[in-house]
């Protein structure tokens, strides 16, 4: 039989306010004062860099305005007077500008289809390798050029492709006849290529060396049950592992497309060679330093620099959508 008391409970005292149930307060967000206050070692670590940024990359963007100013040599910083675009249709119009822009699409093309690659392919092959010994010596070896100056890279092509160097010995030995290579355009992209990838490949390894350490082990033991072979490992493993880098570096390669090695084909190339080995940044140099036409030598630059971030927002794009991996 029921009662009052079991049809009405007697009421119960409230429960503190701490063991009520309500909105969760957000953490108070820091400002930028008291971060840079906390870590102020850390972000003084950006000052050099960005100091070196702000004088050689961004105050120089001013002088692109004498593209479109009449400018002369010990007049004013900016040009004398506007010219609009003048310059702009000069080397539009001009057949050697395309001559070299032509050389530096098809350079900056085999540049790209062999050094972008070929250091994928060395990262995977020393992936492989388990005696640590032979797989530091071989990173070592291969790492050197790196380092070596273009100047002694550029003299020591010079001296194997003499006529009386290592390669022309070889020809010799074989029964041919020396070739003036460095004489040659049509063995200028081949030595620039070459020369190229026995400098560049090796670095480039470091970046997908460390990549193919963050893949997980139990992918490949997953993989390995499952009877993957080694190559369908590295397929449907190590590549997609690996993606991400790959694009990046993609990215960044097609950044650099039309601004090929300036500093080794000037050093290599001669006017016998002008056919296949001038390219933008070496017509820049002739046309500014030793014609002193400036203005028509910033335009060139202006149009080159606007190729190349048309080629960083489309790569970049691209690979959004189709890897979903980008820059930014």
């Amino acid at each position: 039989m029921t009662t009052p008391d079991t049809l009405h409970p007697p009421p119960t005292r409230d429960a503190p306010a701490a063991a009520r149930p309500g909105p969760r307060r957000r953490g108070r967000r820091r400002t930028w004062r008291q971060a840079l206050r906390r870590d102020w070692q850390l972000y003084s670590l950006a000052v050099a860099p960005l100091l070196f940024f702000l004088a050689f990359r961004y105050l120089p963007m001013a002088g692109n305005v004498i593209a479109f100013r009449r400018f002369s040599p010990g007049g004013s910083v900016f040009g004398e007077y506007w010219v609009g675009l003048r310059y702009v249709r000069l080397f539009l119009a001009d057949p050697t500008f395309w001559e070299v822009f032509t050389n530096t699409l098809v350079l900056g093309a085999l540049t790209l289809l062999f050094c972008f690659p070929l250091p994928i392919v060395l990262a995977l092959l020393l992936n492989e390798v388990r005696a640590r010994r032979l797989k530091r010596f071989v990173q070592s070896v291969s790492y050197l050029p790196h380092f070596l100056s273009i100047v002694i890279v550029a003299a020591m092509v010079m001296q194997l492709t003499s006529m009386d160097g290592t390669v022309n010995q070889i020809v010799r030995g074989l029964g041919g006849d020396g070739v003036p290579f460095l004489q040659r355009p049509e063995w200028f992209r081949t030595i620039y290529v070459s020369s190229e990838v026995w400098q560049t490949v090796g670095w480039g390894t470091i970046l997908y060396l460390a990549a193919l350490t963050t893949i997980d082990d139990n992918l490949y033991e997953a993989a390995r049950i499952d009877g993957a072979s080694r190559w369908r490992q590295t397929w449907h493993v190590t590549l997609p592992g690996i993606r991400p880098t790959m694009m990046t570096l993609l990215i960044l390669n097609i950044g650099t497309f039309m601004a090929v090695g300036f500093e080794k084909v000037l050093l290599l190339y001669n006017p016998l060679t002008y056919p296949t080995a001038d390219v933008i940044s070496t017509y820049l140099y002739r046309m500014g330093f030793e014609s002193s036409n400036f203005s028509y030598a910033a335009a060139i630059g202006l149009f080159e620099a606007l190729i190349g971030l048309t080629l960083v927002l489309t790569a970049n794009i691209i690979s959004k959508r189709t890897v979903g991996t980008s820059l930014w």
